[in-house]
């Protein structure tokens, strides 16, 4: 399999990894429509929504709550909008939730290490 978020997980591939535990990874967006965008993905290798069980999905939604906590803390965002696409729109074959946070006021786009390391500090 040519997958490239098994790859990230498998440590093939960095990644800016903003939390991680036995079922998850989640890591900044590569190409980030905002200042902390994140995806939360799982380990273990699902193709879609209607590939992944229930009990991933949950502990998906869990983790989103703690991020998004974590990004208003750290990066004084305003709300946040969640995405997961589906067959044409998904781009990568990997379940994978976006975590796309948003400001009330236009921010400055920030490099990804400098994003990286407000979020840790």
């Amino acid at each position: 399999m040519d997958c490239i978020f098994c790859k990230i997980i498998k440590g093939e591939i960095p990644s800016y990894t903003v939390y991680e535990d036995d079922v998850v990874k989640a890591f900044l967006d590569a190409s980030p429509d905002a200042n902390g965008h994140t995806l939360i993905v799982p380990k273990k290798h699902y193709k879609d929504l209607f590939d992944i069980d229930n009990d991933t999905l949950i502990h998906i939604m869990d983790v989103a709550r703690k991020l998004d906590q974590t990004l208003r803390e750290k990066l004084n965002t305003d709300g946040l909008t969640l995405v997961q696409n589906n067959g044409l729109y998904q781009e990568v074959k990997h379940f994978h939730l976006h975590l796309k946070p948003q400001y009330k006021e236009k921010q400055t786009k920030l490099k990804p290490e400098e994003v990286f390391n407000k979020i840790k500090r």
